[in-house]
């Protein structure tokens, strides 16, 4: 049986770890700050729900064959703590998390070790343990044995995980998508704020500037990737919240950083300047 640990529980992580523990050939413990009893996700196939092992201090941990970080991008620190105990001889660790750093984020974690994954799973979390996934979803991987050993972790789940040759230009085009959400984060209005076309305007100009940076690092991205985003926007559920604007609603840290800040980050280091990702970054963080 195959021993997996899910870091952390928040939407994602606790979405991720319902389908995981569903499977019987998995063994699965969940590793987080808060402990909770009862794991119950409303999922578009229908309810999971169970009662997982929990643990809270990573002094209690052993190794595993698997560690998915699905912490946010921030808690590096955090994660690394449970890393410490969970990675043995043969564990890979996956990174599910925003942003285009998943490696850099963990540079104790050998690089043949670690799979950076690339998540769309919308889901939103109401309690610890308690999470509405709104969209099945998928995951994105590099091409290679441990991305297809990723893969086959949720093989007998309707998330559906890709493998990819070109991993690079991937996370950049979710990073378009993540980017423009700064104007839900700033406004504190859902995503159906995408039908004013002043406020599509200022998103399309957030993701002009992530397209310019990407190509710089390598990424594949097109011209037509700013109207793609803003029609996606314009396409989804009008109340739906992305999790930086849950994020601050909450009074939580945000990844302001790895959406928006890592992208003034990148670009002044390939001498692209980046004003609204820049803006966007700051005064997320102020507020």
């Amino acid at each position: 049986m195959t021993r997996v640990a899910v870091i952390g529980t928040g939407a994602v992580g606790a979405t991720v770890a319902a389908w995981l523990i569903s499977d019987p050939t998995l063994d699965v413990m969940l590793c987080a700050r808060t402990p909770f009893e009862t794991l119950r996700v409303e999922t578009p196939a229908g309810v999971l729900e169970s009662r997982p092992r929990l643990l809270t201090d990573p002094a209690a941990a052993a190794p595993v064959d698997w560690a998915l970080v699905v912490t946010k991008a921030y808690d590096a620190v955090g994660a690394q703590a449970w890393l410490d105990r969970l990675v043995g001889e043969g564990t890979r660790v996956a990174v599910l998390q925003n942003g285009v750093e998943h490696r850099a984020r963990f540079p104790a974690i050998a690089a043949e070790r670690l799979v950076p994954v690339i998540v769309d799973i919308p889901a939103e979390r109401s309690a610890p343990g308690i999470v509405v996934q709104r969209r099945t979803g998928g995951m994105i991987v590099p091409a290679g044995g441990s991305g297809e050993g990723f893969a086959a972790l949720f093989a007998n789940g309707p998330i559906d995980v890709r493998t990819t040759g070109d991993w690079t230009t991937a996370a950049w085009r979710k990073l378009a998508v993540n980017c423009a959400g700064a104007v839900n984060a700033l406004t504190l209005k859902p995503a159906g704020i995408a039908a004013d076309e002043e406020v599509a305007e200022l998103m399309r100009g957030l993701v002009r500037e992530c397209i310019a940076v990407g190509r710089a690092v390598g990424a594949d991205l097109p011209d037509t990737l700013a109207d793609e985003v803003v029609a996606g926007y314009r396409a989804g559920p009008a109340d739906s919240i992305n999790s930086i604007h849950a994020d601050r609603l909450a009074g939580r840290p945000t990844e302001a950083d790895a959406r928006n800040g890592v992208i003034a980050r990148l670009g002044a280091a390939h001498g692209i300047d980046a004003p609204l990702n820049r803006m966007a970054d700051v005064l997320i963080r102020a507020a």
